[in-house]
């Protein structure tokens, strides 16, 4: 069976860290285009940072530019998100997600994070609070 399995979130304090990871599991992330999402209850769901498929690109939304780093780690199958300075308006559900076949203008440096999602994870949640 194919499937994202994120891990990694939490309670943290404002000011705090977490990474997140994002395994693969009955697949190897290697030449897949990755994408980490995040949905608050009631609201849409908001890009927050992509990879590409060989990992020369990156992207951020700007509400999180210079707090996360993506990366990924193909010896391990996993792409992860470390979040630092964390807020309380981080708050949310993450997703990660995958593309088989890297869409043009994918992770292209806008900060317009997009994916069309062969595949999604089942979330972790993120909670950001005092």
């Amino acid at each position: 069976q194919l499937q994202l399995v994120e891990s990694g979130g939490g309670l943290v304090q404002p000011g705090g860290s977490l990474r997140l990871s994002c395994a693969a599991s009955g697949f190897t992330l290697d030449y897949y285009a990755i994408g980490w999402f995040r949905q608050v209850p009631g609201k849409e769901r908001e890009g927050v940072s992509c990879i590409s498929s060989s990992g020369g690109r990156t992207d951020y939304a700007d509400s999180v530019k210079g707090r996360f780093t993506i990366a990924r780690d193909n010896a391990k199958n996993t792409v992860y998100l470390q979040m630092n300075s964390l807020k309380p308006e981080d708050t949310a559900i993450y997703y990660c997600a995958a593309d088989q076949l890297e869409a043009p203008g994918f992770c292209s440096g806008d900060g317009d994070v997009w994916i069309r999602g062969d595949y999604w994870g089942q979330g972790t949640q993120v909670t950001v609070t005092s």
